[in-house]
């Protein structure tokens, strides 16, 4: 079955409109997205086993490597928000391919970058452009235009999920290709299998306004839009991303949520670079910071699909605050408890299921306060102030750690945001936003 065009006026809609879209089913809509979340995230992920022969291969320090990745994350933030309102207004199958072509270009560059330069400019400014356009933020965002209701909350989750079970399993095969092929060569193969996510761009494909989602038989099932109260109806499709952006920055409710989302973003970056020399400056091998991450890892899986299937259910503001103040807690236990691989592999456990939880619910108020007209933008814009708090984590790591000769300072600030976080979440409104029908 086939989304049919109908002239008007005795026109034709524009060619960019008129292309047919297959129609899929729920099921592999989901499929799909979660297929390009775990494909895209896996190689970015993988890239901290690059870093040593890389610099031994051209002598650099390791500081050079590090900075790339350190523009790539911010890049990756900044540009998220521009490359979600592209794809709200013209689709998100180009957004996606462009993106990827991007993406794989920066690999591929980066198995061959001679100079420093060459490096920021591949590893740094192409694969953070490119992460903004392929991401799991623009998955979600066609979850939420083509996936009826019911669906969306456990889909959020599933795609979280997925991007974390791609980092699980490019971590090992990124090991093993560098051991049978070498870091040049695994990079390329590496650039290869992101083409792969080009065809499935094309299952969740959205037009310039979805405003309708597609049910497994293949009908049109109305949106939250279409079920709103008589006043509000129309306001959503026919806004402009000026209008929208006006609209949520003078939403408090949406406010708070992005600030909450800064925390989740602080917390997560500090924890992902600085764990292995917490554990091993408090007397533990590397094997246990290792380990640690792992189940970090494999628990992420079942803490974003289980605060997807809650997201359906209970309160999405609730599970948040609910989220931020447990980091705090699993934190708390970390740093007071005698170090030991017992605490530090309960702790991964405890953070995994906390790891990538936030994003979920995040998404679903996004969706249900604005609508997804312009989701992805507006989902983009929370995902910069997470990727600021995730740079800031990092930077001041290390910077304090060099200064003081210990993590505390952050790690007690971890807690104190958490909390707060906890706190300014628990005000949010959970309704659509009230809208003037146009005249």
């Amino acid at each position: 079955m086939q989304r049919e065009l109908r002239p008007s006026g005795g026109n034709f809609r524009s060619l960019s409109s008129a292309i047919r879209h297959p129609t899929f089913t729920p099921a592999v809509i989901v499929l799909c997205g979660c297929l390009i979340s775990l494909i895209g995230f896996g190689p970015r992920s993988a890239l901290g086993f690059f870093l040593t022969p890389l610099s031994q291969a051209h002598g650099w320090g390791r500081e050079v490597f590090a900075l790339s990745v350190a523009v790539q994350t911010l890049l990756y933030g900044a540009a998220q928000p521009f490359s979600g309102a592209i794809a709200d207004r013209f689709g998100t199958v180009r957004v996606i391919i462009g993106g990827t072509l991007l993406y794989a270009a920066g690999i591929f560059m980066m198995a061959h970058a001679a100079t420093p330069g060459m490096l920021y400019l591949s590893s740094g400014v192409l694969i953070g452009f490119g992460l903004s356009g392929c991401s799991f933020n623009l998955v979600l965002s066609s979850f939420g235009k083509l996936l009826p209701e019911s669906w969306r909350s456990l889909a959020f989750g599933a795609g979280t999920a997925a991007g974390s079970f791609g980092q699980f399993l490019f971590s090992p095969l990124g090991v093993g290709l560098i051991d049978a092929f070498g870091w040049q060569r695994a990079l390329e193969i590496f650039a290869g299998l992101l083409l792969l996510i080009v065809p499935l761009a094309f299952a969740i494909s959205t037009s310039r306004a979805d405003a309708v989602t597609q049910t497994s038989r293949g009908k049109h099932e109305p949106t939250r839009t279409d079920l709103r109260a008589p006043h509000q109806p129309g306001a959503a499709p026919t806004q402009t991303y000026r209008e929208a952006l006006a609209e949520a920055f003078g939403h408090r409710s949406y406010l708070l949520l992005v600030i909450g989302f800064f925390t989740c973003g602080f917390q997560l970056g500090f924890v992902t670079l600085h764990l292995p020399a917490y554990l091993i400056d408090r007397g533990l091998s590397a094997q246990v910071g290792g380990w640690t991450l792992g189940v970090i890892g494999l628990f992420n899986i079942v803490g974003a699909m289980g605060s997807g299937w809650l997201g359906g259910r209970m309160p999405k503001r609730y599970i948040l605050a609910a989220i931020y103040f447990a980091r705090a807690l699993a934190v708390i236990f970390l740093v007071t408890l005698p170090a030991s691989p017992a605490v530090a592999l309960i702790y991964g456990a405890m953070t995994g299921l906390l790891w990538l939880s936030s994003v979920p619910p995040t998404a679903g108020l996004v969706a249900l306060m604005f609508g997804t007209r312009w989701m992805a933008m507006l989902f983009g814009i929370a995902f910069f102030s997470h990727q600021v708090g995730g740079f800031l984590g990092i930077y001041l790591g290390g910077a304090l750690f060099e200064r003081t000769g210990s993590y505390d300072i952050v790690w007690w600030l971890g807690v104190v945001l958490g909390v707060v976080s906890a706190v300014i979440n628990l005000p949010i409104v959970e309704k659509p936003v009230a809208r003037l029908a146009p005249a």
